[in-house]
């Protein structure tokens, strides 16, 4: 199963960075449209970021196992 969702997620990644290349081309002129699959990077490294401040947010609010006792 681990293997499975590694191979989904390598198919959407490159299915970005193709569709990055085909979709983009008529939006507004920025520096970063003319940086190649800018906006996979930036989701992929957002992603990160949400994942290690939601790990070290459950580290500083874990309570103890008898809290409510």
């Amino acid at each position: 199963m681990k293997i499975l969702a590694w191979i989904i997620l390598g198919l959407l990644l490159a299915a970005g960075f193709v569709g990055e290349f085909f979709f983009l081309e008529h939006h507004g002129e920025h520096w970063w449209n003319h940086v190649p699959a800018f906006y996979a990077i930036l989701g992929l490294s957002a992603t990160f970021l949400l994942i290690a401040v939601a790990r070290i947010l459950g580290k500083l609010l874990k309570r103890d196992v008898d809290y409510y006792d």
